[in-house]
């Protein structure tokens, strides 16, 4: 297959592309590197703000690039807003990209309308970006996402590609979850949630990886996303942090990473015992992942709907939180006070990747998705 993987999150479509390389098929990713974590793309479609330049430069390397856009059997959006364009702008390159290529699909890996509104005021997930139970979330960035997306030219653009397109791809749980609550019926006559496939994100192993601890003090990592520290519960688990690693100064050590290159990212992670990651996610994120592959214990999202969505009946390496400083704090506090957890907790992350989210094995599980449309 020719395969065009536009947009990135998280190194999703980077990961995904060198799989299904390694599965022979010939593949595109075209991307703005996702922001400054500057994920490798073939196509480079960064956008710098700062300037009207940067803007026009941004145009002309766009239009420059829609002819490398055509011809393939397959293009996978990475969600509604694949181009750094405000939403009413981004319309007409879909449709271009829907004349000139076979099928269209759209990831389901991050914020879009119908995650917003789903978990806003139908919530059928116990805790989320916009919800704890039946009160819905009040802090400032979840409120700036409501408005952005809900009753906006966002939500418009959200709506019109997913009844249109092909298919759509949940990376997470909660993805499936809120997407099967989406009864909307589109032009084919089946409803959103009626064509939407869990697959989960692909990580490549690292060479070397650590399962061993040999006591010491536990090596704890959390890294800082710019602007959305508060509204993925980063300001939380960090706050615990701190206050854990005051109370036992000698067996904890804190790393801190804010808004740092992916390359940097993985380097100041490298070496840790553990990563505080996610505070409001059922299931553990691609950084999260990558940090398991490499034998570094999760804390954060590990609900039973997790293992439950992969079938993984024995396997239980995630420490799972609720959202709230208290049990992040005591969840530490039990990890520092029984170290003889940590090596089995280490063997179990990594054998985890290996069973659920190997690149080789989440790429042919795509290409079965794309085959069956």
């Amino acid at each position: 297959m020719k395969i065009l993987l536009l947009g990135e999150y998280s190194n999703v479509h980077n990961t995904l592309a060198i799989g299904l390389r390694k599965l022979g098929h010939q593949v595109t990713v075209a991307s703005n590197g996702d922001f400054w974590k500057d994920y490798p793309r073939d196509i480079n479609l960064d956008r710098d703000m700062s300037s009207g330049w940067g803007t026009l430069s941004f145009m002309w390397r766009l239009i420059k690039a829609l002819p490398r856009m055509r011809g393939y059997d397959i293009v996978q959006l990475i969600s509604p807003l694949f181009l750094e364009l405000k939403a009413e702008h981004i319309m007409p390159f879909y449709r271009y990209l829907r004349r000139h290529n076979g099928k269209i699909l759209m990831g389901s890996f991050g914020i879009d309308y119908y995650w917003t509104s789903v978990n806003t005021y139908i919530r059928p997930l116990r805790y989320s970006d916009f919800n704890f139970g039946d009160r819905i979330r009040t802090d400032n960035e979840a409120l700036i996402y409501q408005k952005e997306w809900i009753g906006t030219p966002k939500q418009t653009l959200s709506e019109a590609i997913a009844t249109d397109c092909d298919g759509i791809i949940a990376g997470l749980y909660e993805y499936w979850a809120t997407y099967n609550e989406v009864h909307t019926l589109c032009p084919d006559g089946r409803e959103i949630r009626d064509k939407m496939r869990f697959i989960p994100y692909p990580i490549v192993m690292p060479e070397i990886y650590h399962t061993s601890y040999y006591g010491g003090p536990l090596k704890l990592f959390i890294g800082i996303s710019r602007n959305r520290s508060a509204y993925k519960g980063t300001d939380i688990m960090l706050s615990a942090a701190k206050k854990i690693s005051e109370k036992y100064p000698d067996r904890i050590e804190l790393r801190i990473a804010e808004g740092v290159p992916f390359d940097e990212y993985r380097r100041l992670m490298d070496g840790s015992d553990a990563i505080l990651d996610q505070l409001y996610s059922y299931t553990p994120s691609m950084n999260s992942l990558l940090a398991m592959s490499k034998g570094i214990i999760v804390v954060g999202g590990g609900e039973p709907e997790n293992y439950e969505i992969l079938n993984e009946n024995e396997l239980r390496p995630i420490i799972n939180v609720e959202p709230s400083e208290e049990n992040v704090y005591n969840q530490l506090e039990q990890l520092i006070l029984h170290p003889e957890r940590i090596p089995e907790l280490k063997r179990q992350s990594v054998e985890y990747i290996k069973r659920h989210h190997d690149y080789i094995k989440v790429a042919q599980q795509y290409l079965d998705f794309y085959s069956e449309l």
